[in-house]
Protein backbone atom coordinates (compact mmCIF):
# COMPACT_ATOMS: atom_id res chain seq x y z
CA UNK A 1 0.00 0.00 0.00
CA UNK A 2 1.67 3.26 -1.12
CA UNK A 3 1.73 5.82 1.62
CA UNK A 4 1.27 9.47 0.89
CA UNK A 5 2.39 10.70 4.70
CA UNK A 6 4.82 13.72 5.36
CA UNK A 7 7.01 11.40 7.80
CA UNK A 8 6.84 8.26 5.88
CA UNK A 9 9.97 8.76 3.44
CA UNK A 10 11.56 10.50 6.98
CA UNK A 11 10.93 7.50 9.44
CA UNK A 12 12.43 5.29 6.50
CA UNK A 13 16.11 7.20 6.58
CA UNK A 14 15.27 7.58 10.67
CA UNK A 15 15.29 3.83 10.74
CA UNK A 16 18.68 3.33 8.84
CA UNK A 17 20.74 5.65 10.52
CA UNK A 18 18.96 4.25 13.90
CA UNK A 19 20.56 0.66 12.60
CA UNK A 20 23.70 1.85 12.00
CA UNK A 21 23.80 3.77 15.15
CA UNK A 22 23.43 0.60 16.76
CA UNK A 23 25.55 -1.33 15.41
CA UNK A 24 28.34 1.52 15.41
CA UNK A 25 27.83 1.77 19.12
CA UNK A 26 28.41 -1.88 19.01
CA UNK A 27 31.72 -1.24 17.15
CA UNK A 28 33.03 1.75 19.84
CA UNK A 29 31.97 -0.14 22.84
CA UNK A 30 34.09 -3.27 21.51
CA UNK A 31 36.89 -1.48 19.84
CA UNK A 32 37.62 0.05 23.98
CA UNK A 33 36.81 3.73 22.78
CA UNK A 34 34.03 4.51 24.91
CA UNK A 35 36.35 6.84 26.54
CA UNK A 36 38.16 7.65 23.21
CA UNK A 37 36.81 11.23 24.12
CA UNK A 38 37.57 11.99 27.51
CA UNK A 39 34.97 15.58 27.43
CA UNK A 40 31.45 15.88 25.66
CA UNK A 41 30.13 16.96 23.33
CA UNK A 42 33.17 17.99 21.88
CA UNK A 43 36.41 15.80 21.68
CA UNK A 44 39.43 16.90 23.65
CA UNK A 45 38.15 20.24 23.20
CA UNK A 46 37.74 20.04 19.25
CA UNK A 47 34.82 19.68 16.74
CA UNK A 48 36.03 16.29 15.44
CA UNK A 49 39.11 15.01 17.08
CA UNK A 50 42.89 17.05 16.91
CA UNK A 51 44.86 16.95 13.98
CA UNK A 52 48.49 18.18 13.98
CA UNK A 53 50.61 17.78 16.40
CA UNK A 54 50.40 20.88 18.05
CA UNK A 55 46.49 19.92 18.76
CA UNK A 56 47.94 16.57 20.31
CA UNK A 57 50.30 17.84 22.63
CA UNK A 58 47.90 20.59 23.97
CA UNK A 59 44.87 17.97 24.60
CA UNK A 60 47.32 15.69 26.45
CA UNK A 61 47.89 18.50 28.41
CA UNK A 62 44.49 19.59 28.88
CA UNK A 63 43.68 16.09 29.56
CA UNK A 64 47.04 14.04 31.42
CA UNK A 65 44.62 11.34 32.59
CA UNK A 66 43.71 10.56 28.96
CA UNK A 67 46.50 10.12 26.20
CA UNK A 68 45.12 11.17 22.40
CA UNK A 69 44.35 7.81 20.68
CA UNK A 70 43.30 8.40 17.17
CA UNK A 71 42.27 4.84 16.90
CA UNK A 72 40.26 5.37 19.94
CA UNK A 73 38.48 9.07 19.15
CA UNK A 74 37.39 8.47 15.51
CA UNK A 75 34.95 5.74 16.30
CA UNK A 76 33.45 7.67 19.11
CA UNK A 77 33.42 11.19 17.95
CA UNK A 78 31.35 9.61 14.23
CA UNK A 79 29.41 7.53 16.56
CA UNK A 80 27.97 11.07 18.07
CA UNK A 81 27.60 12.71 14.84
CA UNK A 82 25.64 9.59 13.46
CA UNK A 83 23.61 9.96 16.99
CA UNK A 84 23.18 13.72 16.65
CA UNK A 85 21.95 13.29 12.92
CA UNK A 86 19.42 11.05 14.52
CA UNK A 87 17.95 13.02 17.11
CA UNK A 88 17.34 15.64 14.37
CA UNK A 89 15.47 13.33 12.20
CA UNK A 90 13.08 12.50 14.90
CA UNK A 91 12.46 15.60 16.02
CA UNK A 92 12.01 16.46 12.71
CA UNK A 93 9.08 13.46 13.04
CA UNK A 94 8.17 14.69 16.42
CA UNK A 95 7.22 17.89 14.14
CA UNK A 96 5.96 16.46 11.37
CA UNK A 97 3.34 15.02 13.73
CA UNK A 98 2.33 17.69 15.48
CA UNK A 99 1.61 19.49 12.86
CA UNK A 100 -0.19 16.70 10.98
CA UNK A 101 -1.68 15.34 13.84
CA UNK A 102 -5.20 16.13 12.81
CA UNK A 103 -4.53 13.94 9.64
CA UNK A 104 -6.40 10.05 9.17
CA UNK A 105 -4.23 7.63 11.04
CA UNK A 106 -1.47 9.68 11.81
CA UNK A 107 0.74 8.61 14.59
CA UNK A 108 1.06 10.98 17.63
CA UNK A 109 2.21 9.88 21.05
CA UNK A 110 4.51 7.25 19.27
CA UNK A 111 6.83 10.38 17.53
CA UNK A 112 6.62 12.52 20.91
CA UNK A 113 7.98 9.16 23.18
CA UNK A 114 10.52 9.09 20.40
CA UNK A 115 11.52 12.48 21.06
CA UNK A 116 11.30 12.21 24.74
CA UNK A 117 13.52 8.73 24.21
CA UNK A 118 15.99 10.88 21.95
CA UNK A 119 16.62 13.33 24.49
CA UNK A 120 16.95 10.99 27.40
CA UNK A 121 19.39 8.68 24.55
CA UNK A 122 21.50 12.22 24.71
CA UNK A 123 22.11 12.17 28.66
CA UNK A 124 22.83 8.99 28.91
CA UNK A 125 25.57 9.76 26.01
CA UNK A 126 26.80 12.17 27.76
CA UNK A 127 27.03 10.11 31.02
CA UNK A 128 28.63 7.53 29.62
CA UNK A 129 31.83 9.43 29.67
CA UNK A 130 31.25 11.59 32.47
CA UNK A 131 31.03 9.25 34.69
CA UNK A 132 33.42 6.50 32.98
CA UNK A 133 31.69 3.96 31.25
CA UNK A 134 29.62 3.03 34.63
CA UNK A 135 28.54 0.01 33.49
CA UNK A 136 24.62 0.73 34.69
CA UNK A 137 24.51 3.91 32.37
CA UNK A 138 26.39 1.81 28.92
CA UNK A 139 23.60 -0.46 29.47
CA UNK A 140 20.79 1.82 29.50
CA UNK A 141 22.46 3.85 26.78
CA UNK A 142 22.45 0.64 24.89
CA UNK A 143 18.98 -0.39 25.22
CA UNK A 144 17.98 3.07 24.46
CA UNK A 145 19.76 2.80 20.95
CA UNK A 146 17.56 -0.98 20.70
CA UNK A 147 14.38 1.14 22.05
CA UNK A 148 14.92 3.80 19.68
CA UNK A 149 15.38 1.55 16.16
CA UNK A 150 12.45 -0.54 17.58
CA UNK A 151 9.94 2.11 17.96
CA UNK A 152 10.95 3.53 14.67
CA UNK A 153 10.17 0.44 12.84
CA UNK A 154 6.75 0.17 14.90
CA UNK A 155 6.23 3.50 13.51
CA UNK A 156 7.31 2.60 10.08
CA UNK A 157 4.56 -0.17 10.34
CA UNK A 158 2.08 2.48 11.51
CA UNK A 159 2.68 4.82 8.83
CA UNK A 160 2.33 1.69 6.01
CA UNK A 161 -0.71 1.55 7.62
CA UNK A 162 -1.92 -1.46 5.89
CA UNK A 163 -4.40 -4.38 7.16
CA UNK A 164 -2.67 -7.69 6.84
CA UNK A 165 -5.64 -10.93 5.97
CA UNK A 166 -5.44 -13.20 8.99
CA UNK A 167 -4.38 -16.55 9.30
CA UNK A 168 -6.77 -18.75 7.84
CA UNK A 169 -7.70 -21.03 10.98
CA UNK A 170 -10.06 -20.84 13.66
CA UNK A 171 -10.31 -17.55 15.70
CA UNK A 172 -9.36 -19.51 19.16
CA UNK A 173 -6.01 -20.74 17.10
CA UNK A 174 -5.50 -17.19 15.88
CA UNK A 175 -5.60 -15.39 19.18
CA UNK A 176 -3.81 -18.34 20.34
CA UNK A 177 -0.71 -16.86 18.50
CA UNK A 178 -0.51 -13.53 20.28
CA UNK A 179 0.59 -14.10 23.40
CA UNK A 180 2.98 -16.86 22.55
CA UNK A 181 4.81 -13.68 20.16
CA UNK A 182 4.23 -11.31 22.80
CA UNK A 183 6.56 -13.83 25.15
CA UNK A 184 9.16 -14.53 22.63
CA UNK A 185 9.64 -9.97 22.21
CA UNK A 186 9.84 -10.26 25.45
CA UNK A 187 12.62 -13.01 25.87
CA UNK A 188 14.39 -11.19 23.13
CA UNK A 189 14.48 -8.02 24.86
CA UNK A 190 15.53 -9.83 28.11
CA UNK A 191 18.56 -11.63 26.12
CA UNK A 192 19.33 -8.35 24.31
CA UNK A 193 19.65 -6.55 28.48
CA UNK A 194 22.10 -9.72 29.19
CA UNK A 195 24.12 -9.46 26.40
CA UNK A 196 24.38 -5.47 27.13
CA UNK A 197 25.36 -6.55 31.22
CA UNK A 198 27.79 -8.97 29.52
CA UNK A 199 29.71 -6.72 27.64
CA UNK A 200 29.90 -3.81 29.51
CA UNK A 201 30.95 -5.53 32.81
CA UNK A 202 33.78 -7.08 29.79
CA UNK A 203 32.40 -10.90 30.53
CA UNK A 204 32.57 -11.91 27.05
CA UNK A 205 35.36 -13.94 27.46
CA UNK A 206 34.65 -15.25 30.89
CA UNK A 207 34.39 -18.62 29.41
CA UNK A 208 36.51 -19.14 26.63
CA UNK A 209 35.48 -23.70 26.39
CA UNK A 210 32.44 -24.62 24.71
CA UNK A 211 30.27 -26.52 25.72
CA UNK A 212 31.78 -26.22 29.28
CA UNK A 213 33.06 -23.31 30.71
CA UNK A 214 36.04 -23.27 32.04
CA UNK A 215 36.06 -27.19 32.41
CA UNK A 216 32.88 -27.04 33.86
CA UNK A 217 29.02 -27.27 32.99
CA UNK A 218 28.59 -25.36 35.94
CA UNK A 219 31.91 -23.57 37.27
CA UNK A 220 32.18 -23.75 41.09
CA UNK A 221 33.29 -20.28 41.59
CA UNK A 222 30.27 -17.85 40.10
CA UNK A 223 29.68 -14.71 42.09
CA UNK A 224 25.87 -14.06 41.42
CA UNK A 225 25.38 -11.64 44.19
CA UNK A 226 27.99 -9.44 42.84
CA UNK A 227 27.92 -9.86 39.46
CA UNK A 228 24.29 -8.48 39.38
CA UNK A 229 24.81 -5.62 41.70
CA UNK A 230 23.30 -2.73 40.15
CA UNK A 231 24.59 -0.68 43.15
CA UNK A 232 28.14 -0.25 42.00
CA UNK A 233 29.82 2.86 43.26
CA UNK A 234 30.24 5.61 40.83
CA UNK A 235 33.61 6.88 40.43
CA UNK A 236 36.30 4.72 39.35
CA UNK A 237 37.19 4.11 35.73
CA UNK A 238 35.21 1.04 34.20
CA UNK A 239 37.37 0.88 30.99
CA UNK A 240 38.39 -3.13 31.08
CA UNK A 241 35.55 -3.84 33.91
CA UNK A 242 36.01 -3.55 37.59
CA UNK A 243 34.43 -6.98 38.52
CA UNK A 244 36.58 -10.23 39.38
CA UNK A 245 36.53 -13.13 37.76
CA UNK A 246 33.79 -15.16 39.30
CA UNK A 247 31.59 -11.98 38.77
CA UNK A 248 32.14 -12.44 35.54
CA UNK A 249 31.59 -16.17 34.82
CA UNK A 250 28.39 -15.61 36.78
CA UNK A 251 26.90 -12.80 34.17
CA UNK A 252 28.70 -14.87 31.05
CA UNK A 253 26.63 -18.50 32.24
CA UNK A 254 23.55 -16.52 32.91
CA UNK A 255 23.79 -15.06 29.17
CA UNK A 256 24.49 -18.10 28.10
CA UNK A 257 21.50 -19.88 29.71
CA UNK A 258 19.26 -17.51 28.67
CA UNK A 259 20.56 -18.04 25.08
CA UNK A 260 19.52 -21.69 25.13
CA UNK A 261 16.06 -20.44 26.45
CA UNK A 262 15.50 -18.00 23.87
CA UNK A 263 16.57 -20.44 21.07
CA UNK A 264 14.22 -23.30 22.47
CA UNK A 265 11.53 -20.80 22.76
CA UNK A 266 11.89 -18.85 19.53
CA UNK A 267 11.72 -22.51 17.97
CA UNK A 268 8.50 -23.38 19.40
CA UNK A 269 7.18 -20.48 18.52
CA UNK A 270 7.97 -20.50 14.67
CA UNK A 271 6.86 -24.21 14.67
CA UNK A 272 3.73 -22.87 16.00
CA UNK A 273 3.57 -20.16 13.49
CA UNK A 274 3.92 -22.50 10.51
CA UNK A 275 1.42 -25.46 12.03
CA UNK A 276 -1.19 -23.20 12.24
CA UNK A 277 -0.66 -19.68 9.99
CA UNK A 278 -2.94 -20.51 7.05
CA UNK A 279 -1.29 -17.58 5.03
CA UNK A 280 2.34 -17.19 3.13
CA UNK A 281 3.01 -14.27 5.53
CA UNK A 282 3.11 -15.27 8.68
CA UNK A 283 4.71 -18.71 7.70
CA UNK A 284 7.38 -16.18 6.01
CA UNK A 285 7.63 -14.72 9.09
CA UNK A 286 8.60 -18.07 10.59
CA UNK A 287 11.35 -18.88 8.27
CA UNK A 288 13.24 -14.97 8.94
CA UNK A 289 13.01 -15.41 12.93
CA UNK A 290 14.39 -19.26 12.51
CA UNK A 291 17.46 -18.00 9.77
CA UNK A 292 18.01 -14.81 12.23
CA UNK A 293 18.49 -17.30 15.38
CA UNK A 294 20.42 -19.48 13.87
CA UNK A 295 23.04 -16.58 12.64
CA UNK A 296 22.87 -15.50 15.70
CA UNK A 297 23.31 -19.07 17.47
CA UNK A 298 26.76 -19.37 15.54
CA UNK A 299 28.02 -15.69 16.01
CA UNK A 300 27.62 -16.26 19.50
CA UNK A 301 29.47 -19.33 19.34
CA UNK A 302 32.23 -17.78 17.63
CA UNK A 303 32.69 -15.36 19.79
CA UNK A 304 33.57 -17.68 22.18
CA UNK A 305 35.39 -19.68 19.81
CA UNK A 306 37.59 -17.05 18.50
CA UNK A 307 38.09 -14.87 21.38
CA UNK A 308 35.58 -12.32 20.44
CA UNK A 309 36.94 -11.16 16.60
CA UNK A 310 35.84 -7.19 16.52
CA UNK A 311 33.93 -8.13 13.32
CA UNK A 312 32.10 -10.74 14.79
CA UNK A 313 31.14 -9.18 17.83
CA UNK A 314 29.30 -6.19 16.04
CA UNK A 315 27.86 -8.62 13.75
CA UNK A 316 26.23 -10.40 16.90
CA UNK A 317 25.09 -7.04 18.04
CA UNK A 318 23.42 -6.17 14.59
CA UNK A 319 21.82 -9.64 14.15
CA UNK A 320 20.25 -9.11 17.83
CA UNK A 321 18.91 -5.78 16.71
CA UNK A 322 17.54 -7.46 13.44
CA UNK A 323 15.70 -10.20 15.49
CA UNK A 324 14.30 -7.70 17.81
CA UNK A 325 12.70 -6.31 15.06
CA UNK A 326 11.65 -9.27 13.23
CA UNK A 327 9.74 -10.02 16.77
CA UNK A 328 8.03 -6.46 16.68
CA UNK A 329 7.03 -7.02 12.93
CA UNK A 330 5.25 -10.30 14.14
CA UNK A 331 3.39 -8.95 17.26
CA UNK A 332 2.06 -6.03 14.72
CA UNK A 333 0.92 -7.84 12.56
CA UNK A 334 -1.04 -10.43 14.64
CA UNK A 335 -2.70 -7.13 16.19
CA UNK A 336 -3.44 -5.56 12.93
CA UNK A 337 -4.44 -8.79 11.34
CA UNK A 338 -8.24 -8.70 10.07
CA UNK A 339 -9.98 -12.20 9.80
CA UNK A 340 -10.53 -13.65 6.06
CA UNK A 341 -13.76 -14.34 6.54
Amino acid sequence: MKNTKPSYLLVHVAVLLAFCVVVLGAFTRLQDAGLGCPDWPTCYGHAVWPQTSEQIAAAEKAFPDAPFEQAKAWPEVVHRYFAGTLGFLIVLVGALAIKNRRLKDQPFKLPLLLVGLVIAQGLFGMWTVTLKLWPQVVTGHLLGGFATLGLLWLLRLRLINGPWPGPNIPMRHWHDLKPLALIGLLLVICQITLGGWTSTNYAALACPDLPTCQGHWWPPLMDFSTAFNFAQEIGPNYLGGQLDGGARLAIHMTHRIGAVVVALYLLFLASRLRRHAGGRDLRRQANVIVGLLGLQVCLGLSNVLWSLPLPVAVAHNACGALLLLSLISLNYRLHKCTAPW
